[in-house]
């Protein structure tokens, strides 16, 4: 099987051989060139014809963005953003442009501690390679399985869904973005979100997302109420769950178990949900890569939940959503342009 060959594209000369030793330890992946700035990025992708760049977005002449386009738009290579930003925004503008996933590396002045990224970078890589791999063993694509229910809906005889659980990664900034922003209206559920992100850019997600939604969206703070209309999104670097106090239900933030693969981890938040909630829950597994979400969704199911998973045709990574249908819970598999009437449906607030 031929290696994953990747193209590291950064200004700085300790970066790029720091990445490029962490990527060659890896099997499978072979580092076949670099370059220095946008301009000989462009150059490289056409004469090197990688599958994958790693992307510094802070570069002299022409900068990370404008050659992020060129990138994904017009070679349609997987670009994986690995820089230094202290400016939260700028990453979810790579994302929303077509970036895989993001990586931050330490600020200037800490060059040393690059070394930090190392597990992160490896594993990310690895699960794009998986990603890579199958798409290329596929003759040809998939049929979709667009909006098909695979086990009954919600019947009449059920209440109206009050609390909608989202799990996402890799892909998930855009498509929650998406989501958010195509309800036409706040509707009478909570909504939490378990999203794999670093602490630092949570709250800056949850402020874009607010900005085009009409729920009220916000990271979640420990002790935070869950209340029709208000969606809260985990913070990053931390497991959201929710508890029963007194008559209602809080939002508890906690700092991750050493067992916890995925930060903050949708498996924690989902099985937390699943108690209180029963069959007034949907549970939502959007595209990602690993498998957070999997034991989570049989929890939901357990108690009489509902299930909705992205489809492969619009995952970036069909990770996530995989695994959850394979564990036989998933009550209907949606391109992410239905999900939200597929959530308003599913919650008895739509048609099916």
């Amino acid at each position: 099987m031929k290696p994953i060959r990747v193209l590291v594209v950064d200004d700085s000369a300790y970066s790029r051989r720091s990445i490029s030793k962490m990527l060659e330890g890896m099997p499978g992946v072979e580092v076949v060139g670099y370059a220095v700035d946008g301009e000989e990025g462009i150059r490289q992708a056409i004469s090197l014809k990688p599958d994958l760049v790693t992307l510094d977005l802070e570069m002299p002449r022409m900068d990370g963005f404008t050659l992020l386009r060129i990138l994904t738009n017009r070679f349609s290579l997987p670009v994986l953003v690995i820089s230094a930003l202290s400016d939260a925004d700028k990453v979810f503008r790579a994302l929303e442009m077509g970036a895989l996933d993001f990586i931050a590396k330490p600020m200037q002045g800490h060059a040393r501690e690059l070394s930090s990224i190392e597990q992160d970078l490896k594993w990310k890589v690895k699960q794009i390679m998986v990603s890579l791999l199958s798409k290329k063993a596929r003759q040809t694509p998939p049929a979709p399985e667009v909006d098909k229910p695979r086990k009954s809906l919600r019947s009449a005889g059920k209440r109206a869904v009050e609390l909608v659980a989202i799990a996402s990664s890799t892909g998930g900034p855009p498509a929650l973005q998406s989501i958010f922003s195509s309800f036409d209206q706040s509707y009478p559920f909570a909504v939490v979100v378990a999203q794999h992100m670093p602490h630092g850019f949570t709250r800056a997600f949850a402020d874009r997302l607010n900005r085009t939604s009409p729920f009220t969206v916000r990271e979640a703070h420990d002790g935070d109420p869950v209340e029709p209309g208000l969606a809260l999104i985990a913070p990053g670097g931390c497991n959201l769950l929710l508890e029963e106090v007194g008559a209602g239900i809080r939002a508890r933030v906690k700092p991750p178990e050493a067992s916890d693969r995925y930060v903050p981890s949708a498996d924690v938040l989902f099985t937390s949900c699943a108690p209180l909630y029963g069959s007034r829950m949907l549970a939502v597994v959007l595209t990602g890569m690993g498998n957070d979400g999997s034991k989570g969704v049989v929890a939901v199911k357990e108690r009489g939940g509902q299930v909705l998973a992205e489809s492969e045709d619009s995952a970036v990574v069909y990770g996530m959503p995989r695994e959850a249908v394979a564990t036989g819970c998933v009550d209907r598999v949606v391109p992410l342009p239905g999900i939200s009437q597929a959530i308003l449906a599913c919650g008895g607030f739509g048609n099916p």
